[in-house]
């Protein structure tokens, strides 16, 4: 069982084992959500996804903690990035969002982006953040609505997953 959130902060080298292993639960359970695939990052080993989750001027990536009797759990995660060539260093991009079955329906997800997205404007100065979902996922592409994202594009065959493509919808939020 688990409560609400009670945390969301940027994860570091402490967190990459809960990372790795919520990542990968999300990797499993939706795979055409992912560019990436477990068979591909199982095998990565802890200093690399430690690595991953270094905060550097130009990636983080954020957690949501839910308290447990055992102390807290990371239960959901979103990573930021952003562009580093001068003339793109106004866009961002948000990627990897997952949270773990427990704890849906509390906004944890809209709670995740809200951060990164703060995160976004205020400590990096970026004018907008894009994305992109997969055009069956109706219910991240509702919350990413709501969060004020709009479509500018879709990418037929943006995966082949089991022999099937998938669309994918490119997002846009403007911030500044």
């Amino acid at each position: 069982m688990v409560s609400a959130p009670t945390a969301i902060r940027s994860l570091d080298a402490h967190d990459a084992a809960a990372y790795q292993a919520l990542r990968l639960q999300g990797l499993r359970e939706c795979p055409e959500a992912f560019a990436s695939s477990s068979e591909e990052e199982e095998p990565l080993p802890l200093v690399a996804v430690a690595e991953r989750l270094r905060p550097r001027a130009e990636a983080i990536v954020l957690g949501g903690f839910a308290a447990r009797p055992d102390g807290e759990a990371l239960v959901g995660i979103v990573g930021l990035g952003r562009e580093t060539m001068r003339k793109l260093a106004h866009k961002g991009w948000i990627w990897g969002v997952y949270v773990a079955p427990e704890a849906r329906r509390d906004g944890l997800a809209g709670r995740l982006l809200q951060h990164a997205l703060g995160h976004a404007a205020t400590a990096w100065g970026l004018r907008q953040v894009n994305l992109g979902v997969n055009t069956r996922n109706a219910a991240a592409q509702a919350l990413y609505r709501k969060l004020g994202f709009e479509s500018y594009g879709l990418e037929r065959g943006f995966l082949l997953l089991n022999g099937e493509l998938h669309d994918e919808h490119q997002m846009v939020k403007v911030l500044a």
